[in-house]
């Protein structure tokens, strides 16, 4: 059977699955996508209303190379589809200049040549007036960056798939995926069992519950993400950049896309382990906005202190904070995308389409060697 002709799976379509489906219907694959809710739902890592698009690295410069692919892709979908899914409005990286991640943001520009500009404290002051730095901190602007719409994204990718021949099961949650004898998949719901010639599997934060066996953890973690409002309106033609902030007081912040609200978020550290996702406790305590209200009074002196708004998500991470990204151990019929650790919305299409290329073709161009299941120990 030709590559073009596969019938695939998509298990999960999300962040990652409704670009694997859209880019397998693209190529012309028979596809069907299973979701235990609906493309675009808020249970899992996808809401949010934004999440952070930038060029500069600041764990490993290595993923530079795949956001430059998922940049051409954004591009794409958003042609296909008239839909405004990535606004770049440039993004601050800010943090002491002698900061481990500072150094990996300098040394990723200079070995990729992305397109930035370093803002002294004078600078600052008089372009970014809603930002307070530090003594010794290093301001950088990435120029290529903005930030994404990931309900909108997820939505429309799904949609795209739909118009180009893919099916969507909504509201049927897979039970088990099963390599077949002799080549194949089978895929399991509460009330029928089909089979396909390759399954891309991205179940987001339930891949325990339907990998019980897979040989590496990945452990789910509870996100929050928090709204504040600014004391005063910005001037209409002010700059409102995303923003990545280092060092001892790390946070993440975006700019709502009406202009009324800043949304900011916390690295891992600060993320609570999550037993079961299927009980994931919505419920923000007072103590746990207490990192938010530090950062804000610290760094963010024209925000209002206290959140609008709340919202909880859950996020995979890996032990290495790298990704699982190729086959199950096993079944090279089985495709593998999870723990993307709160670093794979921007690489998404990206992602997307390397599974397409795994789940056609066995073998992808892009540069996954280090994020790879093949010949992985530990996760």
């Amino acid at each position: 059977m030709s590559a073009a002709r596969k019938r695939v799976a998509v298990v999960g379509v999300g962040t990652m699955g409704s670009q694997a489906a859209w880019r397998l219907a693209t190529r012309g694959a028979e596809v069907v996508g299973y979701d235990r809710f609906a493309p675009g739902h808020d249970r899992s890592a996808a809401g949010g209303e934004t999440r952070v698009f930038r060029s500069v690295q600041t764990h490993d410069g290595r993923y530079v190379p795949l956001v430059r692919h998922a940049d051409a892709l954004w591009k794409r979908l958003q042609a296909e589809t008239g839909r405004e899914l990535r606004r770049l409005t440039g993004a601050l990286v800010m943090g002491p200049a002698d900061d481990p991640e500072m150094r990996t943001v300098m040394d990723g520009i200079a070995e990729h040549g992305l397109d930035h500009e370093v803002i002294d404290t004078e600078a600052m002051t008089k372009r970014f007036p809603q930002f307070r730095v530090d003594d010794g901190d290093l301001v950088v602007l990435d120029s290529h960056a903005g930030f994404v719409r990931p309900e909108l994204t997820v939505q429309t990718a799904a949609r795209r798939a739909e118009e180009l021949g893919a099916r969507i099961r909504r509201y049927t949650p897979v039970r088990e995926v099963t390599p077949v004898a002799g080549g194949g998949v089978e895929i399991r719901t509460d009330t029928d069992t089909e089979r396909f010639d390759a399954a891309v599997v991205t179940p987001g934060p339930w891949v325990g519950d339907l990998l019980p066996d897979l040989p590496w953890e990945v452990n789910v973690h509870r996100a929050i993400s928090a709204w504040f409002l600014p004391h005063e309106d910005h001037p209409a033609d002010a700059e409102r950049p995303a923003f990545i902030r280092c060092g001892d007081t790390p946070f993440y912040g975006i700019p709502s896309p009406d202009g009324l609200a800043v949304k900011l978020g916390l690295p891992q550290p600060h993320h609570k382990l999550v037993g079961d996702p299927n009980r994931l406790n919505r419920t923000v305590a007072p103590e746990e906005l207490e990192t938010f209200t530090t950062a804000v009074r610290r760094h963010l002196p024209g925000l209002n202190p206290d959140p609008v708004r709340l919202s909880v998500f859950m996020e995979g991470y890996t032990d290495s904070t790298r990704p699982l990204v190729g086959p199950l151990p096993g079944c090279d019929d089985i495709v593998l995308l999870a723990g993307f650790s709160g670093q794979g919305f921007k690489i998404s299409p990206a992602m997307g389409d390397i599974a397409a290329d795994l789940a056609l073709e066995g073998r992808t161009s892009q540069p996954i060697d280090f994020i790879t299941t093949k010949g992985r120990t530990a996760a």
